[in-house]
């Protein structure tokens, strides 16, 4: 069951963007069959979910107008993302990635943010998230175009602390190699992005992984400060093979 805020975030999603569609929406004649074209030109049905899926990760230009097709879609498949029914993650960009939905009426804008954050606390306290936690963060970050502030509300305890250990570990084997750890982000905001993940882990995720028992994650977080010659001659690397 949903978080009190993830909630009430959904029914925010829901009321906001009660009703849209994309009227003159001809979809891809070559990828879309017309009967599911069609229901991104009808608002308030019900699209099925492997329809949902095909278009909530379609590339913009099969779209006539992509920001309205993702409009019309947000409702059901924001809580697709919610309950785990919307597959893919990790796998495919999400169309709100691409479809400027910072730049929308301001009251979209915050419905969707809002959202992020909420869905973001939802599976941060999960023990068993509907998602792969390292893929939720992923696709909340590339929505948003930062990982500010899903960093920023890492929550403390035993199961925000497991999930920060998963994702450490997914993350860690990009960032020591200077490499992006988001498959996703197609904006210039990136290389911000990882710089701030790389800045976080070594301030303040090093610390939490030491507290955990993690304790070659967090050296390996540590070395993300060290340049990147002198990380790799570092002693830990002798014994990681044994140890980790």
């Amino acid at each position: 069951m949903p978080s009190p805020a993830l909630s009430a975030a959904l029914t925010e999603i829901d009321t906001v963007f009660d009703g849209f569609a994309s009227p003159d929406e001809t979809g891809c004649g070559l990828c879309h069959l017309p009967e599911e074209t069609a229901y991104l030109r009808t608002p308030n049905t019900q699209v099925p979910l492997d329809v949902l899926q095909r278009y909530t990760f379609e590339v913009p230009d099969h779209f006539d107008d992509h920001a309205a097709a993702m409009r019309r879609l947000l409702p059901q498949g924001a809580r697709a993302l919610a309950d785990g029914s919307l597959h893919g993650l990790g796998y495919g960009c999400h169309g709100l990635i691409r479809a400027g939905w910072r730049s929308w009426p301001a009251e979209q804008a915050a419905a969707i943010d809002a959202f992020l954050r909420a869905w973001w606390q939802d599976a941060l306290t999960d023990p068993e998230p509907p998602h792969p936690i390292d893929q939720v963060f992923a696709t909340c970050a590339t929505i948003a175009d930062t990982v500010t502030p899903f960093l920023d509300g890492w929550v403390e305890g035993p199961v925000g602390a497991a999930h920060l250990a998963h994702c450490a570990d997914v993350w860690l084997y990009d960032l020591l190699s200077d490499c992006s750890p988001f498959s996703w982000w197609y904006r210039d905001s990136e290389e911000t992005a990882v710089a701030d993940l790389r800045t976080w882990l070594v301030r303040h995720g090093s610390g939490r992984l030491r507290a955990l028992g993690e304790s070659g994650l967090a050296i390996r977080a540590e070395l993300l400060a060290v340049p990147y010659d002198e990380c790799w001659d570092h002693p830990y690397w002798a014994g990681a093979s044994a140890t980790d």
